[in-house]
């Protein structure tokens, strides 16, 4: 991918990427419901069983075909960890969802520990990431994504 392509995404990329926060926020919405009724635990396995279910049916609908140059490339190992850290992510957040922080206040706080993660994975290179060191305006953006969260945290409260 070419630097230009990199600064000048299409528009795609961004709807998609903000219809996925709104897909986020449901998805912590009816994972909380379901931790409230169960438990956090009970809210992990039904997302991740209802999740492969869906999977499942997609690839048979799909079934793309692989493409005969050869065989793909192997993930590197600690790609299969998703799945550990999206259980831990459902169990954290139904909890979270389920507190006084209430959906706003967990929501705010899981954008600015990914902000944080993701500006600390640049500069370190991790996960096979080409290093990136933050400049003025990373920094600024993380400083802005925590002040936001902890406005809504600390005064964002309705009065009911």
């Amino acid at each position: 991918m070419t630097i230009e392509r990199v600064r000048n995404p299409h528009p795609i990329y961004f709807a998609g990427a903000f219809a996925t926060g709104g897909l986020l926020t449901f998805m912590v919405h009816l994972n909380g419901e379901l931790a409230r009724y169960g438990n956090p635990l009970f809210s992990s396995w039904t997302a991740h069983g209802t999740g492969i279910i869906a999977a499942i049916i997609l690839l048979l609908v799909v079934r793309r075909r692989r493409a005969t140059t050869g065989k793909p490339p192997g993930a590197p190992w600690w790609a299969y960890f998703g799945g550990v850290s999206g259980a831990a992510t459902v169990i954290l957040t139904s909890t979270a969802v389920n507190s006084p922080l209430g959906l706003s206040g967990t929501l705010a706080l899981g954008l600015a520990g990914q902000v944080a993660f993701s500006v600390a994975a640049d500069s370190w290179g991790l996960f096979g990431l080409q290093k990136r060191h933050p400049d003025t305006r990373d920094v600024a953006a993380l400083g802005l994504v925590v002040t936001g969260a902890a406005l809504i945290i600390l005064f964002g409260r309705g009065v009911a």
